[in-house]
């Protein structure tokens, strides 16, 4: 990509500079008896340089209830695996909160190693209560830290929850809390994902109601197998950069 020089003589585009002179040439018979090709100030192009945005993917795993969640495990797993494998080639990162119990955990700070993320995603604690808000506060912390050391990072949260959280870091009750983070994250501009977890029998809209909180699509468990979770990561992240 090129654009006029304006007088500016660093940085010059050669082919887009030839092209934009080739059209004159045949009135350009004066400088041609000096020259092969007659190029003139007005002609010369200087280089667009685009900068590549980092991606950031940070996953935000519910592990507080046995139903299916060796599935939701498997499946994040695959999916994380799949993007550190196409970010070895890139500036891509990947990263992995999971909450239950009383506590998020940073399971995987963000990276771009596959051999880290193999290790780090072999033993993840499951079953407890659902500490979402927890969650959300966590990642909301890792984001706004990423942000500061990576200033071009391009993030995107991807939340595979219920929605249903019944722990609360402060006094707020937890699903209002939940909400609240939920807001903080959308202030920041940061493009989120929810991924709902309950099966549809028993689904109450919880997970309907956080992606709203984020400004957020939802998408069903049907999405949760690995390799539609990698494409529908994939496609995000090309929505997401379209967007800056």
């Amino acid at each position: 990509m090129a654009r006029p020089a304006n007088g500016k003589t660093s940085d010059i585009a050669f082919d887009a500079t030839i092209r934009a002179a080739a059209p004159f040439q045949n009135r350009r018979t004066e400088q041609r008896k000096r020259m092969a090709f007659a190029i003139l100030p007005s002609d010369l192009q200087r280089k667009i340089r685009v900068k590549r945005m980092a991606n950031l993917v940070l996953f935000l795993v519910d592990a507080s209830w046995s139903m299916a969640v060796a599935e939701r495990m498997n499946a994040t797993k695959g999916a994380i695996l799949s993007l550190l494998t196409d970010a070895y080639q890139r500036r891509d990162r990947v990263g992995l909160i999971v909450f239950q119990k009383d506590r998020a955990t940073l399971v995987l700070p963000p990276t771009n190693s596959v051999q880290l993320a193999q290790r780090a995603l072999m033993e993840i604690p499951v079953g407890g209560k659902t500490p979402l808000s927890a969650g959300l506060l966590m990642a909301y912390d890792v984001l706004q830290r990423e942000k500061r050391l990576h200033p071009d990072v391009q993030p995107l949260l991807l939340v595979m929850t219920d929605g249903a959280g019944n722990v609360s870091v402060g006094t707020m009750a937890p699903q209002e809390e939940s909400f609240r983070f939920a807001e903080a994250i959308a202030d920041q501009h940061i493009r989120s994902v929810v991924v709902n977890m309950e099966h549809a029998a028993f689904d109450q809209g919880l997970a309907q109601q956080l992606a709203d909180h984020l400004e957020a699509p939802c998408y069903s468990l049907g999405e949760i197998k690995a390799e539609n979770l990698y494409h529908t990561v994939r496609e995000e992240m090309n929505i997401a950069g379209t967007k800056r």
